[in-house]
């Protein structure tokens, strides 16, 4: 077991972009999607895109809230580069997430609440600190974590009861 992330002090605007990820989480939770949110924040701090899984409905293993995310906003902009950007998403990212994170040069990751299975930023790998990238991406956890975590344990009690 992972443990607790130690305390960081967060800007008063990450709780705002956290706030309307964790809306996507809940909206891909009603979705039947695992509720994951993700938000990109330009470096002007406007709204670049955003979205929750989508892997179940689009049938597609790619189709996580960060990817989603990072799609949108390169399409939006017309460039797979989005540097000075932040990502900001309810739960730690995988290793795929990671690579594109790294690939589209995201400055700065705000993560929820840890995935103690598949999280390789600090759970099972510590990806975005791999010193042979060509790219780093910093990043910070544990920005409502608890209400991130209602939201899983919610919807896999739904699902167990539906069992």
């Amino acid at each position: 077991m992972s443990e607790e992330a130690p305390a960081v002090t967060f800007d008063p605007q990450d709780a705002i972009y956290m706030r309307r990820a964790l809306l996507c989480a809940a909206a891909a939770g009603d979705e039947g999607e695992v509720p994951v949110g993700a938000v990109l924040v330009g470096p002007g701090g406007e709204v670049l895109a955003e979205a929750g899984n989508g892997q179940i409905g689009a049938s597609d293993p790619t189709a996580h809230a960060e990817i989603l995310t990072l799609r949108r906003a390169a399409a939006n902009l017309g460039n797979y580069r989005l540097p000075g950007s932040t990502l900001y998403v309810t739960l730690e990212p995988c290793t795929m997430c990671c690579g594109a994170l790294v690939h589209a040069r995201i400055e700065r990751l705000v993560f929820a609440a840890r995935e103690p299975k598949a999280g390789a930023v600090v759970s099972t790998l510590a990806t975005l600190d791999n010193t042979s990238l060509n790219h780093r991406v910093h990043w910070q956890e544990g920005l409502m974590r608890e209400e991130s975590g209602h939201l899983l344990k919610a919807f896999f009690a739904a699902r167990r009861k539906r069992s």
